[in-house]
């Protein structure tokens, strides 16, 4: 990166001569106030129980500046109920970035079994820049906020234009702050939590980028990590690009194993009889919608707009009706209508309608994407050669994935990406199908922590494992581990029961109302 480093200033895509720090450098923070303060508990909220509490500490903005400039940063707990058995504090964080966790103490506290909840002081916290930590917004408009974009020859100019617009929004809105808006930070703002609780080491249950943020905290602070699983794995490698393209990689051996499903169920659904015919069905339906774009709920669907919804494929039994629905809308039939179409609404729009505008999620997701590490190609005609190469290699998501974004115009990280090279005696579990984290990336996740242990839930569908599905053979192998601190002897690979993998095809309603959106971890 230095090399290019005048070429880029030159170019405008480098506004801050912020130095790189070695992984050494930036975690030999000195003992300061912060690290001394004494939470101020009180009752989260008149609506809520006595016993979720809420707090709120000041953190550095910059932790090699101690003594500088602070922001917020939002805790909460609810305390174990059994002294005898309390082992300590657990963290809570439910992926992202840009996801708000104080609630999650309450969500965990009612999923979790009886001897696992006794155990601990749940945690939750809002990260830096998130929620009621001092967050952050980049003023982004509703359309500016999604980065799902197709490459086409005759928009990629248009492509570019709205990442270096989000960019410099990002940097006008928050440029003070969105250096240190990193997953680093974010591990030391974890540690301050550990050290103002008291507590000599922590544990943690993390999921989807929560694992990513888990790992850097066990090589920042090895000599404090505890039980931690890291459920729903992002591989350390890949970050950020590699895990937004990984969604192409992982989206065809979905897509072929769902129309092998539908294939099998010709008779109900009429979408093929054998793969194949699967395959041509969904094809000619993209074809006619990029050709002629059709209504559908009150929207106007074009062929991209359908190749967006690729997460839905890891649910075969979700996926094909939903392409029932779309393609009797497209031929002008009625619609299957019910929860079917309402889910269709709901990928197809990308969340949904009830969820407010703000952008703080996305300006914290593309703080990190950008901040953590400076691997993002700084040239717009590299993004265009890779969208026209992947768009080729996976039709189905290529060229939305290795399409532009904004970190092609971001300002330099102030450090460089954590290292894995100490050993990380930690939990990793991990659903075969998993769409936001695929399995290729927990399997990334767990080579990269010398001396984890994976439980694979063979069969498993959806994103998310533990206390996501009641039923999972995951939960077993984790609730021993939260409870003894005891790693499995070696990986384990269990196999969900065909109910239960049937069951979550059809996209059951979960405990956890978390990962939820279609773009992030």
């Amino acid at each position: 990166m230095k090399r290019f480093a005048p070429l880029l200033a030159a170019a405008g895509l480098i506004a801050t001569t912020l130095p790189l720090l070695s992984a050494t450098q930036a975690s030999a923070a000195p003992a300061a106030d912060h690290l001394r303060q004494k939470p101020a508990w009180h009752r989260c909220s008149p609506e809520q129980p006595a016993s979720y509490e809420c707090a709120t500490l000041k953190v550095p903005l910059d932790h090699r500046r101690p003594d500088g400039r602070t922001i917020d940063l939002a805790i909460s707990r609810i305390k174990s109920e059994n002294p005898a058995k309390r082992h300590g504090a657990m963290l809570l964080n439910p992926g992202g970035p840009g996801g708000s966790g104080l609630d999650l103490p309450l969500l965990m506290s009612a999923a979790m079994p009886k001897d696992v909840r006794e155990s601990y002081d749940l945690i939750g916290f809002d990260p830096r820049g998130v929620g009621a930590s001092s967050p952050i917004t980049c003023g982004l408009a509703d359309a500016e906020q999604s980065f799902d974009r197709a490459y086409r020859p005759e928009s990629f100019g248009s492509d570019v234009t709205w990442a270096r617009t989000v960019a410099d929004k990002c940097r006008e809105k928050a440029g003070s702050v969105l250096p240190y808006i990193t997953t680093r930070n974010t591990a030391r703002d974890m540690d301050t939590i550990r050290a103002v609780l008291g507590e000599r080491k922590l544990s943690y249950l993390g999921y989807s980028y929560g694992t990513y943020l888990g790992a850097v905290y066990s090589q920042m602070f090895p000599d404090r990590t505890d039980r931690f699983v890291l459920d729903s794995g992002v591989d350390p490698q890949r970050i950020w690009r590699g895990m937004i393209q990984v969604w192409a990689t992982e989206a065809e051996p979905a897509f072929a194993r769902w129309t092998r499903w539908a294939a099998q169920r010709s008779a109900e659904y009429g979408l093929g009889d054998t793969p194949k015919a699967v395959s041509e069905t969904f094809w000619d339906l993209v074809a006619r919608a990029d050709k002629e774009p059709f209504e559908f709920e009150g929207m106007k669907v074009d062929g991209d707009l359908i190749r967006t919804t690729r997460a839905m494929f890891f649910y075969p039994a979700q996926a094909t009706p939903m392409v029932v629905a779309l393609k009797a809308a497209s031929e002008g039939k009625p619609s299957p209508g019910g929860t079917t179409a309402t889910e269709l609404k709901r990928l197809l729009t990308g969340g949904s309608a009830a969820e407010p505008a703000s952008d703080n999620g996305t300006a914290v997701f593309w703080a990190v994407a950008c901040g953590d590490t400076g691997s993002w190609p700084r040239y717009t005609e590299q993004y265009e050669r890779d969208a026209v190469k992947d768009k080729a290699r996976y039709p189905l998501y290529g060229d939305f994935a290795s399409n532009i974004k904004p970190c092609a115009f971001w300002d330099r990280p102030v450090e460089a990406v954590t290292p894995m090279h100490k050993k990380a005696n930690v939990l990793t579990v991990q659903n075969e199908w998993d769409s936001q984290t695929p399995l290729v990336s927990g399997q990334g996740l767990h080579k990269a922590l010398k001396g984890s242990r994976m439980v694979l839930a063979a069969g498993g569908e959806g994103h998310g494992v533990y206390l996501f599905d009641p039923t999972s053979c995951a939960n077993a192998a984790v609730n021993a581990y939260l409870t003894t601190g005891e790693l499995p002897a070696q990986d384990v690979t269990c196999q969900n029961p065909p109910a239960t993998a049937e069951r979550q095809g059809a996209a059951p309603a979960k405990p956890l109302p978390f990962p939820s959106t279609p773009g992030r971890f």
